[in-house]
């Protein structure tokens, strides 16, 4: 198995976790698809990462769509429930949180532009996507049902990665002010190896 991607995108280190969550052994092939010699788009035509090569040769694209594969090899642990509500309830905070990473992307983007080609409309509105998106996790992470609970499950796994995601390029430096719970979520995912293992680099 063998999975393309860049060491800081939070989608990429999101599927990494899961693998290494799940003891699948891979290969880890460092592409970053806006490198003039990227080979990408040749297994995904939307040029994205992360890209999933199965033992098959088929390629997996979009880190949801890889995760559902994932889960469907059984491998254990699971990380999503039996019950199809119930999956489908902790597949909505993945997606949450991954639209929160979505957004974080557009600001850094928007960041590397010259600062009078900057948007402001730009950086405020994908910041108000993070802060609405972390305030709904927050209160998730406190009820302690479907996020934060005793269970690692997929929502824990992409909350965690993009509040990694946050922290590393400095997105919204203080999201963590008013947000208990996410910051216990985080700490506790941080201490496990398998984010250890996948920190982006230090810049």
């Amino acid at each position: 198995m063998k999975l393309i991607g860049s060491y800081t995108s939070p989608f990429v280190r999101k599927i990494s976790v899961i693998l290494l969550e799940k003891g699948i052994l891979f290969e880890f092939v460092n592409d970053a698809p806006y490198s003039p010699d990227s080979q990408v788009s040749l297994h995904n035509p939307l040029g994205k990462v992360p890209t999933l090569i199965d033992d098959e040769e088929q390629a997996w694209f979009d880190s949801s769509i890889i995760a559902q594969y994932l889960e469907l090899r059984g491998d254990a642990p699971a990380l999503l429930p039996d019950d199809a509500l119930a999956s489908l309830t902790i597949r909505q905070l993945e997606r949450l949180a991954d639209g929160a990473s979505d957004a974080a992307l557009v600001i850094v983007r928007e960041k590397m532009r010259a600062p009078e080609q900057q948007s402001e409309e730009v950086l405020t509105r994908h910041r108000e996507k993070i802060l609405r998106s972390l305030d709904m996790l927050e209160a998730k992470a406190a009820e302690g049902k479907w996020l934060n609970s005793d269970q690692l499950n997929l929502a824990d796994i992409a909350t965690g990665c993009m509040i990694g995601y946050l922290n590393f390029r400095r997105v919204v430096p203080n999201w963590c002010v008013e947000r208990p719970a996410l910051v216990k979520l985080a700490e506790t995912l941080f201490q496990r190896e398998s984010f250890a293992r996948t920190a982006p680099p230090a810049a």
